[in-house]
C-alpha cells in the first residue's frame, strides 16, 4: 500500500508527519531486531456496522426474500436478514429516506429520498450497490408505490401530480395523471400533496389516489379519467385496501377511520372512532389525535385486522404512544417504549387479491424495533436477535479484545443466558432471510461497553456478528435515590451519577475495575455461584492537590505534606464521616455517593470484591479519575486524577500509596518542575488559564492545544473556583526518600478550589482529558505494570508500575511483592518511587514493553478461579495452590539482557532500551494535531503502534524501528463519542460509536480486508415465488377475479411518449466491480437453478423412459397372447364358441 508522508489538509491545517524515524543509536542496534510487518501488511476498511439505524425514517419488507430494509434520516440504509446477516448502506447526498420499495423476490430495492431522488440498489451482491438514480427537479417527492411483479412505479408528488419510472431502465414515462385532471370540478381548491397509490388489487387498471386535504380518487389507467371521487371534511393519513377490492379504508387527522364501497363515492360506509368517547345524543364523538397509519388485513378464517398508529384521545395526557390491533370484537392497545416512526404487517403472501393471513407487526421505534406476535392470544413480542439495544443507556466508553481466552465467551453466556427475560413469542423470528457468510476467521472477540446507567455489558463480536453476553449493573452497590429532594448534596453530577468513565480488565483472570463520574472505582471478581454480601467492602481515600499558600494564609493554614504514618482503619466503611458538615458548612470527608448499608445479593457472574471512593476535601470536590489500571498478579489497582495518584492492595483491601504526582518526583530529579507562583493580577489573554466550565464548547475543547506550551517552568492561573485564592504555589517535598513506603491514607492536606466537573470529554483511559482541558496541573493519564528495569543500575527486573502524566513525563514506581499463598494477605507490598524515566511532548497515552527480539512482553496475570468454592472441596486446595502466572521472562531475559519500552504521547512515540534508559528510536507523530487513542496490537506478522489522530488520521508505526507504515486520512473527528469510543485491538481489528446507537468495525489489516468478502453474509437468496391465487370457475367465467393490464402498452414510449427532460435528470449508479461481481453470482445463481432443473427433468425423462419401455414389454405380451388366441379360434364356427 502507498505510504502517505504528508498529510492532506484538514480544517486549514497541514499535519506533517515526520517522514522517518530518527534513530538515536547506530544502524547496528536496527539490524539485530528485523521488522516482519510492512506497509503492505496494512489496508484500511469498514467491516460491519451494529447497533439501531440511528433516527429512523422509514421501512420495507420482502415478503418472499424476508428481509426488513430501513431507511434513516441521514441516508443510511440497513438491510436485515436472520440474525447474523446484516448490511449497512450510506446514500451519498445524506438526504432523508422517506420510502422505501422492495421489488419483491427480485433481489432490488427502491428508495426515495427528502432531496427527490429516487434510487435502485441492487441486493444480490454482498455490498448493494446503486444502479441507477433519477433526481426530480421541479416536482418534490411525497409518495411512492410499485405493484408485485410490475415494472412501473408510481411516484407521488407535492404538487398532486403522479409520474410513472420504469424501474429497469429507470426512465421515465410520457404517462402523467394531473391533478386538476383527477378531481376536476370536485375541488375549487389544490387538493394537497398525493399522500397515498395504491391499485386495486382485483383490477390492476384502477388506481386509487389519496390526497391530503380528504379527497380521494379511483382512477381509470386506461381511458385517463377518474371513475370516482370520494370527499371527506377531514386530511386523510394513508389509504388500505380490502383484498377483495370492493372496499378500502382511509385513516384520518381527527382521528377517524372511514371504509368507503368503490361504487358509493357519496358518503363513507361506515365511520369509526375507534379510542373516541360516543356521546348518548347522537353528535359526533370527540375528536382524537391523528391517525397516521391504517393496515387492512383479511384473514381465511375468521374477522379481519385492523392495524393502526395514532388516534388516541387528547385526555390522555402523558400517556406512551401506541399501536391499537382491532380484531372482530376485541381492540387491543399496545404501549410503546418511544415514538412510532412506521409499521409493517408481515403476510403469508405477497399478492394482494389473496386472503392477506397476516402473522406478525414489524414496528419501527425512535430508538428500538419491536415484533409483534399476532398468531398468539395477547399478542406477545418476538425476542429481538439483533443487537439493537447497545444505545439501552448511551454508551459512555468502550473496550475491545479480539484473540481473547478461549473459556471466556461461553462462561459469560452462561452466567447471562440466566439475565434474560420471559414472556416472548415461542415461534422463531419471522426475518429470516439470507445466507451467513463462509468467512474462515476463529479467533474469539469481544467487546465491553460502559454505560450512563452505570451498566457494563459483555458482548460477542466474533466472526463479524454482535449477540450481548452478561450485563452488569454497577449502581446496586450504591443506596437508591427515589426522588430529587433525596438526592445527596455531595453529587458531582447532576445526571447519571453512575456513570461509567473507565474500565480496566484483565480477562485471563477474569478481573473487573470500572471507575464512575462519582469518583468512585469498584472492584469485581467473576463467580460462577450466587452469593449473598452482609457488608460491602469500602475504602474511602483523600486524594489531594499539594500546595502551599504563599501569600495569605487561610484559617489553619496548609500543612506540609507528611511522611509521618497516620493509620487509617481498612475495616469496612459504610457510614459517612462526622467531620462531613463542619460548624461552616464546608463539606469534608465525604464521598460523593453513599454505599447501601443493607446484604447485597449478588447473582453468579460479576461480584464486589471492594469499593473504593474520593472523598471531598475542604469544601472542595474530588476530581474525576482520569486513570485506571488493575494487575491480578499483584492484587493491586491504580488510579489517578489531576491531584495525584493511589495504589490499593484488593486483596488485603488497603491503600498502599496515596501522593501528588509532585512527590513521585526525587529530588534530584532533571525534570522536577520547580513552579514559581504568579502574579496577583490577573493573566492577560495570551497566557495559560483554565477553561471553566461551561466556557468552551465540547467542539472548542477538541481543537488541537499546541497554542499550550508546557515548560519546566510554568505559571498558572487557576480560575472559576469557589473562593479561589490568587496566588497559590504548588510545594514540592524537599527531600523524597526512593525507598519510602506509605501503608495509609495521606494525612489531610490543604486543597486548591478546584471544581471541574465537566465530563463532556471522559473517555477510556481518559489520555485527552488533559489535551483538551488544558490546564496547568499535571493529572495522571496512563498506567503500565510491568517486570522491567527501574533504575540504570539495576541487575535484575523488578516488579515495577509505569505512570504517565499529562506534561508527557513517565515516572517508574518499584513494587516489592510478598512471597505468594497466605503470606501475601499478611505481609504488606512495599511501594517505593523511583523518579522519572522518561519525557515526550504531550500527554502520555500508552506505554509496552518488548523482549530483546522485539516481541511484546504481556503483562503478568494469575488465571481465574472459583472464588466461592466449597471450603473443603477441591477447587478450595486449588485456590491454595494457585500462583501467578509471570509472562515477561522469555529465555533471553533470565539472562538479564535488555528490553525496549514503548511511550506514545499525543505527539510523539519513543523506544527506550532499557536499563541504559537511552532513547532508540523517537517519531514525532504529529505537530498541527493530537493523538486520541494509541494501542500497542498484535498482528499475525508481528506487531506495530496503531494511533488515531483528532484530525481523522489512522496510522500505524513498526515496533520498534517506528517506521510509519500506514496513513490515511480515515474520519474527522466531528463528536466526543468518537475520541471517547475509539479502540484498536489485536489482529487489526478496530471499532466507535459512529452514532449514539451504532458501532462501526474497521480493519487496517490486508489479511482481513481480503477475506472480508467471504465473511459477509447474502442478502439476496434464490427463492420460489409462491403460486399466484386460483381464481375459481365462477370468477373466471363472469369475470370477477383479478383483471390483469398491459401497463408496457399503455405506460411504454409508443404508448405514451417520451417524459419532458427538464422533469428529472438520470444518473447511472455506481456498480462497477462490485456490480459486476453481483450481477456474476446472480448468474451464477440463474445456472444453478437452470443445472437443477435440467436434472429434475432428466430424472423425469428416465422415469418416463422405463414406463414406455415396461408399456412396450406389456404390448409385446399382449400381442403374442392375441396371436395364439386368433390360431386357436380360426377354423372354429360361430355356434362352437
Amino acid at each position: 500500500m502507498k505510504k502517505f508522508n504528508i498529510r492532506k489538509v484538514l480544517d486549514g491545517l497541514t499535519a506533517v508527519s515526520s517522514p522517518s524515524p530518527s534513530p538515536q543509536l547506530g544502524a547496528k542496534e536496527n539490524e539485530l531486531i528485523p521488522e516482519t510487518l510492512q506497509s503492505e501488511h496494512f489496508q484500511l476498511c469498514k467491516t460491519v456496522r451494529h447497533g439501531f439505524p440511528y433516527q429512523p425514517s422509514s421501512m420495507a419488507f420482502d415478503p418472499v426474500q424476508k428481509i426488513l430494509a430501513i431507511g434513516t434520516q441521514n441516508g443510511a440504509l440497513r438491510l436485515f436478514g436472520r440474525p447474523g446477516v446484516e448490511c449497512y448502506c450510506q446514500h451519498e447526498s445524506g438526504a432523508a429516506v422517506i420510502q422505501l420499495q422492495f421489488l419483491i423476490n427480485e433481489g432490488a430495492l427502491v428508495s426515495a429520498l427528502s432531496d427527490d431522488s429516487i434510487h435502485l440498489w441492487n441486493l444480490r451482491q454482498k455490498r448493494p450497490a446503486v444502479l441507477h438514480s433519477l433526481k426530480f427537479s421541479k416536482e418534490r417527492i411525497t409518495f411512492c408505490h410499485l405493484p408485485f411483479q410490475s415494472k412501473w412505479l408510481y411516484i407521488g408528488t407535492e404538487r398532486g401530480n403522479i409520474h410513472l419510472v420504469n424501474v429497469e431502465s429507470f426512465t421515465l414515462s410520457g404517462y402523467t395523471i394531473m391533478w386538476n385532471k383527477a378531481i376536476e370540478l370536485s375541488s375549487k381548491a389544490h387538493p394537497g400533496p398525493v399522500v397515498h397509490i395504491s391499485d386495486n388489487p382485483m383490477d390492476e387498471g384502477k388506481l386509487i389516489i389519496g390526497f391530503e386535504s380528504g379527497i380521494v380518487v379511483l382512477w381509470d389507467l386506461k381511458s385517463k379519467r377518474a371513475d370516482y371521487r370520494y370527499t371527506y371534511d377531514e386530511a386523510i393519513h394513508s389509504v388500505a385496501w380490502h383484498h377483495e377490492g370492493k372496499q378500502f379504508i382511509c385513516s384520518h387527522s381527527d382521528g377517524t377511520l372511514t371504509i368507503w364501497n368503490i361504487k358509493s363515492p357519496a358518503k363513507p360506509a361506515q365511520t369509526i372512532t375507534p379510542h373516541g368517547k360516543q356521546p348518548k345524543d347522537g353528535k359526533k364523538p370527540e375528536p382524537c389525535k391523528p391517525i397516521l397509519k391504517v393496515e387492512y388485513k383479511t384473514t381465511r378464517a375468521g374477522d379481519p385486522f385492523m392495524i393502526f398508529s395514532g388516534g388516541l384521545s387528547y385526555d390522555t395526557v402523558g400517556r406512551r404512544p401506541c399501536l391499537t390491533v382491532m380484531h372482530g370484537k376485541s381492540t387491543a392497545v399496545l404501549e410503546m417504549d418511544y415514538s412510532i416512526v412506521d409499521f409493517l404487517t408481515l403476510c403469508e403472501t405477497p399478492y394482494p387479491n389473496d386472503f392477506q393471513e397476516p402473522y406478525a407487526v414489524v414496528v419501527l421505534l425512535e430508538k428500538d424495533l419491536v415484533v409483534i406476535d399476532l398468531a398468539q392470544n395477547g399478542y406477545p413480542i418476538f425476542e429481538n436477535p439483533y443487537p439493537m439495544m447497545i444505545h439501552e443507556s448511551p454508551v459512555t466508553c468502550c473496550e475491545y479484545l479480539a484473540d481473547c481466552p478461549v473459556d471466556l465467551i461461553p462462561a459469560l453466556y452462561s452466567v447471562g443466558s440466566r439475565q434474560k427475560r420471559q414472556g416472548y413469542s415461542k415461534k422463531e423470528w419471522p426475518i429470516s432471510g439470507g445466507n451467513w457468510g463462509l468467512g474462515t476467521q476463529s479467533y474469539p472477540e469481544i467487546i465491553i461497553t460502559g454505560h450512563a446507567d452505570g451498566s457494563v455489558k459483555f458482548w460477542d463480536a466474533s466472526a463479524i456478528m454482535l449477540q450481548v453476553l452478561y450485563k452488569l449493573k454497577t449502581a446496586k452497590v450504591f443506596e437508591k435515590v427515589r426522588c430529587k429532594e433525596e438526592k445527596p448534596s455531595t453529587e458531582i453530577v447532576d445526571e447519571d451519577p453512575f456513570a461509567i468513565q473507565l474500565m480496566s480488565w484483565c480477562p485471563e483472570s477474569r478481573m473487573l475495575c470500572v471507575a464512575g463520574v462519582s469518583a468512585h472505582v469498584i472492584i469485581y471478581r467473576f463467580s460462577k455461584q450466587e452469593i449473598t454480601t452482609e457488608v460491602v467492602q469500602l475504602l474511602e481515600v483523600r486524594l489531594q492537590y499539594e500546595l502551599n499558600d504563599l501569600e495569605s494564609p487561610e484559617g489553619g493554614g496548609d500543612q506540609t505534606p507528611g511522611t509521618s504514618p497516620s493509620p487509617q482503619t481498612t475495616a469496612p466503611q459504610t457510614h459517612t464521616s462526622t467531620s462531613s458538615n463542619s460548624s461552616d458548612g464546608i463539606r469534608d470527608n465525604i464521598p460523593c455517593l453513599k454505599v447501601r448499608s443493607s446484604p447485597l445479593k449478588q447473582s453468579s457472574g460479576y461480584q464486589v470484591e471492594l469499593v473504593v471512593q474520593l472523598v471531598w476535601v475542604s469544601g472542595e470536590p474530588p476530581q474525576q479519575i482520569s486513570s485506571l489500571a488493575i494487575n491480578s498478579c499483584y492484587g493491586l489497582v491504580v488510579f489517578g486524577n489531576s491531584n495525584g495518584l493511589a495504589v490499593v492492595d484488593y486483596l488485603q483491601k488497603t491503600v498502599l500509596l496515596n501522593l501528588g504526582i509532585m512527590e513521585l518526583y526525587s529530588s534530584n530529579d532533571p525534570y522536577q518542575r520547580q513552579l514559581r507562583s504568579p502574579r496577583k493580577s490577573r493573566q492577560p489573554s495570551g497566557g495559560l488559564c483554565d477553561i471553566s466550565e461551561g466556557s468552551a464548547t465540547s467542539e472548542d475543547r477538541c481543537k488541537s492545544p499546541t497554542s499550550v506550551l508546557m515548560s519546566n517552568h510554568q505559571q498558572f492561573y487557576n480560575g472559576g473556583g469557589r473562593g479561589a485564592k490568587m496566588s497559590r504555589k504548588l510545594s514540592l517535598p524537599t527531600e523524597l526518600k526512593p525507598d519510602l513506603v506509605l501503608l495509609s491514607v495521606c494525612p489531610p492536606r490543604g486543597s486548591i478550589p478546584q471544581d471541574n466537573r465537566d465530563n463532556s470529554f471522559s473517555r477510556s483511559r481518559s489520555s485527552s482529558v488533559t489535551s483538551i482541558d488544558k490546564e496547568a496541573r499535571e493529572a495522571v493519564t496512563s498506567f503500565h505494570f510491568c517486570e522491567t528495569y527501574n533504575r540504570k543500575a539495576d541487575g535484575g527486573l523488578t516488579s515495577s508500575l509505569w505512570v504517565g502524566t499529562s506534561l508527557g513525563t513517565v515516572l517508574a514506581i518499584s513494587l516489592s511483592m510478598p512471597p505468594g499463598g497466605e503470606q501475601r494477605l499478611l505481609q504488606p507490598v512495599i511501594v517505593s518511587p523511583c523518579g522519572t524515566l522518561v519525557r515526550l511532548k504531550g500527554s502520555i497515552l500508552r506505554m509496552a514493553f518488548l523482549d530483546s527480539t522485539g516481541s511484546l512482553l504481556p503483562s503478568a496475570f494469575e488465571p481465574w478461579y472459583e472464588p466461592n468454592a466449597p471450603a473443603n472441596g477441591e477447587e478450595r486446595d486449588k485456590v491454595r495452590k494457585r500462583r501467578p502466572v509471570s509472562v515477561s521472562p522469555s529465555t533471553s531475559q533470565e539472562l538479564n539482557e535488555n528490553q525496549y519500552a514503548v511511550v506514545c504521547s499525543e505527539k510523539q512515540a519513543k523506544v527506550i532500551s532499557l536499563p541504559s534508559q537511552t532513547c532508540v528510536f523517537k517519531h514525532n507523530i504529529t505537530e498541527t494535531s493530537f493523538v486520541l487513542r494509541a494501542d500497542v496490537v498484535q498482528m499475525n506478522a508481528g506487531i506495530c503502534l496503531a494511533c488515531f489522530c483528532a484530525n481523522g488520521h489512522i496510522m500505524t508505526l513498526s515496533l520498534p524501528g517506528l517506521r510509519p507504515l500506514l496513513d490515511v486520512n480515515y474520519l474527522p473527528l466531528t463528536d466526543m463519542r468518537i475520541a471517547r469510543t475509539f479502540c484498536f485491538t489485536n489482529l487489526g481489528q478496530a471499532l466507535y460509536l459512529i452514532s449514539p446507537t451504532e458501532i462501526q468495525r474497521i480493519t487496517y489489516s490486508q489479511e482481513v480486508c481480503e477475506n472480508l468478502q467471504e465473511t459477509l453474509g447474502e442478502l439476496f437468496t434464490p427463492v420460489e415465488t409462491p403460486e399466484a391465487p386460483n381464481r375459481g370457475f365462477f370468477k373466471g367465467l363472469f369475470g370477477g377475479g383479478a383483471q390483469s393490464l398491459d401497463r408496457e402498452d399503455l405506460f411504454g414510449e409508443s404508448g405514451a411518449g417520451k417524459a419532458p427532460r427538464s422533469l428529472a435528470q438520470h444518473i447511472p449508479g455506481p456498480g462497477g466491480i462490485e456490480g459486476m461481481k453481483g450481477a456474476a453470482s446472480g448468474i451464477v445463481g440463474d445456472l444453478a437453478r437452470a443445472r437443477i432443473a435440467l436434472d429434475e427433468r432428466g430424472q423425469k425423462l428416465s422415469d418416463v423412459e422405463e414406463r414406455t419401455a415396461a408399456m412396450m414389454a406389456s404390448a409385446d405380451s399382449f400381442s403374442k397372447h392375441a396371436h395364439e388366441m386368433m390360431l386357436k379360434c380360426k377354423d372354429k364356427k360361430w355356434y362352437q364358441f
